[in-house]
């Protein structure tokens, strides 16, 4: 078969599609996307506790912040949906995205990936050299995770670790926006990156355990690579493996720089395990981040757990100094 041939299907498979609309080509932005940004706020929070902020700035930076989050990761949508169409095409539910269902048009695409690019590290220059390097680092990971030759998210393990990323990216994003001479502690960015790692394992989980039932997993391996190294097994000792190395990490945060906020770990770990218990249902939300908010338990756990997060921040408890102090309990009689 000549190579015209082996083009021709995929010409007229493309010209039987609907033409794009100016809609079909904001949808690639995922904009419905924005509630990931609450993972911004941690880094925020932290460092108002940490780096007291002038309120000018909290005026300034955080609306500008933001915006140049939502733009930068609307850059990276772009890419991710317009390089996985053919790939997305063998999942249940991602085959009716519009990268799928419509012809869009290669130069339009990158058009408006450039243009969020651009868009968001400029407003992210206005913040500062922090806030700038971190935003460049952002937008690298799209890159990194979708692009050939690297494409990360056809490997086993490093698709999780590189997508994951983007949570102590996000936080350092929250940080810099308040803080653009230091840097926070590189514990509590460890800690942040496995916590993300879990979720995605997580996701990992249900994907393979719903898809796998009903369609197979090799349909598992054309829509993503990496599932051909997968299974139900490995991820649950992954999900196991991101929990503790976060816990542990967390654990040197909380007992190094602020004691207090020892008394938000039972709430994070109550997170962990409704959202580990979503995982597991039937067709679980998980796999779809931007419904996360509709499940009541995961939406009464994470307000619980900003609440206590919020007031170990603000509040000083001299009584739990103990924790982060040498002692041994003495069990001979003193002479």
């Amino acid at each position: 078969m000549s190579a015209s041939q082996e083009i021709t299907p995929q010409i007229e498979l493309s010209r039987a599609l609907p033409r794009a609309t100016l809609s079909d080509y904001l949808s690639l932005a995922r904009l419905d996307h924005v509630t990931k940004h609450v993972f911004i706020l941690p880094g925020l929070i932290l460092a108002c506790a940490l780096r007291p902020p002038d309120p000018n700035t909290l005026l300034f930076s955080v609306p500008i912040g933001l915006l140049s989050a939502v733009c930068i990761a609307s850059a990276n949508y772009v890419i991710n949906e317009w390089l996985d169409r053919k790939h997305d095409a063998a999942h249940p539910t991602k085959s009716q995205r519009r990268s799928v269902t419509v012809a869009l048009q290669p130069s339009i695409v990158y058009g408006e990936y450039l243009l969020f690019a651009i868009a968001g590290l400029i407003l992210a220059y206005l913040i500062g050299t922090l806030f700038f390097i971190t935003s460049i680092a952002f937008l690298a990971s799209g890159i990194l995770y979708n692009v050939p030759p690297v494409r990360a998210k056809d490997k086993p393990y490093l698709d999780v670790l590189m997508e994951c990323l983007n949570n102590p990216i996000r936080f350092l994003l929250g940080w810099a926006m308040i803080e653009d001479g230091t840097v926070p502690p590189i514990s509590v960015l460890a800690a942040y990156w496995m916590a993300g790692a879990f979720l995605m394992a997580a996701k990992r989980l249900g994907e393979y355990r719903d898809i796998a039932a009903t369609s197979g997993v090799s349909v598992l391996a054309q829509y993503r690579r990496s599932f051909r190294f997968y299974t139900q097994e490995s991820l649950t000792v992954s999900c196991f493996v991101y929990a503790m190395m976060s816990a542990f990490l967390m654990g040197i945060f909380l007992v190094k720089y602020r004691v207090e906020y020892i008394l938000v770990f039972p709430f994070v770990s109550g997170l962990f395990a409704v959202y580990l218990w979503l995982a597991s249902r039937p067709g679980s939300i998980v796999q779809r981040p931007e419904r996360l908010f509709h499940s009541r338990r995961l939406d009464v756990m994470l307000a619980v757990t900003v609440a206590v997060f919020i007031f170990a921040t603000l509040v000083d408890i001299p009584s739990l100094d103990f924790v982060a102090t040498p002692f041994f309990a003495s069990i001979s009689p003193s002479r």
